[in-house]
């Protein structure tokens, strides 16, 4: 199958980006797909509407139970164990949402998603200025 440039360009970004900037990207993916749940709460069509909210949900559902599961719970410390909690939490948030079909749970992992990849992004920059 043929890919397309920006489809090869993708798959080598992701090969070759450094640890810390696939966190970030993994940051990105789960806003997008949140932001794409947003947008199927105005769809009029009941089951397009619970599909798109539903499917993309899920999507960053899975983001975010990666991003848990690829903590290093020895060596992070107390940062570590806040993340847990923050990603368990965001997780059940998407959860209760997706099933009442409720925006303001969508938003709010939104927010905090964005807050905490900011946080990173500006780790990261830091850490390239001392490198």
């Amino acid at each position: 199958m043929l890919r397309s440039p920006l489809q090869s360009y993708k798959t080598i970004s992701l090969e070759t980006a450094p640890p810390g900037q696939l966190v970030l990207m993994l940051f990105d993916g789960a806003i997008k797909f949140l932001e794409r749940a947003k947008l199927g709460f105005g769809i009029e069509d009941p089951v397009e509407m619970n599909e798109t909210v539903h499917n993309n949900i899920t999507r960053a559902q899975d983001i975010i139970n990666e991003l848990n599961s690829t903590l290093n719970m020895d060596q992070g410390g107390e940062v570590a164990v806040v993340l847990r909690d923050l990603y368990v939490y965001l997780d059940n948030r998407l959860f209760e949402s997706n099933i009442r079909k409720e925006l303001e749970g969508v938003q709010e992992v939104i927010d905090r998603l964005s807050t905490v990849q900011a946080g990173w992004s500006e780790m990261l920059e830091l850490e390239s200025a001392v490198a």
